[in-house]
């Protein structure tokens, strides 16, 4: 059992820059498993506290005793009303947080963490809420190795998407979201608008010009940028689109100067996690998503 010292150590705040002046260091630390956090902050300073949902976004920091960086042991987000995000921490660390969490009254729909973080904190919110937890989603996060262009590049060109592909964007931004789960993760405008501006969505035509999948990147963070949102409408797929527009924009990530290319796959579908590998992305840890009920 986590005692209240324990519980102090997490400090709270709702202010994005107190959050990065004392967590900062420690998320560039390691950037690949703090990918999502480093993104995550990001937009928040870049868009508002109010890009993801319609309440302000909540932070917390574990003060540090010898560990860590910077004298931070590990850190949250969450920007409601989706999951709390945590880095990695021990079982110790992750009970204490639940308790500082139950005390203060705070309601979460669920945890999105690496794997063991995950499953430790959903057992500890189930002991001070009583909440169950159910598993929701198993991912695997991606490391790029050598960059791999799967054969045979299917017939077209990878081409960066412009403001007169925006309704387009809209409209695979929103169902990719409720393929993979997240209906309303974003506003789609929003989102698209966002992608035009910095040119980091690339779609891939077919010889005909007609557009047939795409896939975005996140904005470069402490190196490292994420692969993101990379769809094909489903009675275009198996024809190697994907493939050819996530090899394309990984390459452009890596020519923009990115130490790192990272991506998130599902665990649940064999032939993403398949693809993304002859590409040459390397596994780096894996995650999960619990939803408290």
């Amino acid at each position: 059992m986590p005692s209240k010292d324990d519980q102090n150590d997490w400090y709270l705040t709702e202010d994005v820059e107190q959050f990065l002046a004392r967590a900062g260091e420690f998320l560039r630390s390691r950037p690949a498993p703090h990918t999502v956090h480093l993104t995550v902050t990001e937009t928040l300073r870049s868009r508002g506290p109010r890009i993801y949902g319609d309440a302000d976004p909540e932070f917390g920091v574990l003060a540090g005793k010898g560990r860590g960086t910077a004298g931070v042991r590990g850190a949250f987000l969450r920007t409601p009303p989706h999951p709390v995000c945590l880095t990695p921490l021990t079982e110790e660390e992750a009970g204490a947080l639940a308790a500082r969490l139950a005390a203060a009254g705070r309601e979460l729909p669920g945890v999105s963490a690496d794997r063991d973080t995950a499953a430790a904190f959903t057992e500890a919110w189930r002991r001070r809420t009583g909440a169950e937890g159910a598993l929701r989603q198993r991912m695997r996060l991606y490391r790029l190795g050598e960059l791999t262009v799967p054969q045979p590049v299917p017939p077209g060109r990878a081409r960066v998407a412009g403001g007169a592909d925006r309704k387009l964007l809209v409209q695979w931004f929103e169902e990719f979201c409720a393929e993979v789960g997240e209906p309303g993760f974003r506003d789609a405008e929003e989102w698209a608008d966002e992608h035009v501006e910095r040119g980091d969505v690339m779609l891939w035509e077919a010889s005909d010009g007609t557009p047939v999948a795409m896939a975005g990147t996140s904005p470069e963070v402490a190196g490292q940028v994420r692969v993101v949102a990379v769809y094909t409408p489903a009675h275009l797929r198996r024809r190697g689109y994907a493939g050819a527009v996530t090899a394309e924009v990984s390459r452009a990530a890596l020519e923009s100067g990115a130490q790192e290319v990272l991506l998130f796959t599902d665990l649940a579908n064999p032939t993403s996690n398949g693809l993304y590998q002859r590409i040459g992305y390397r596994p780096v840890s894996d995650f999960a998503v619990y939803d408290f009920g």
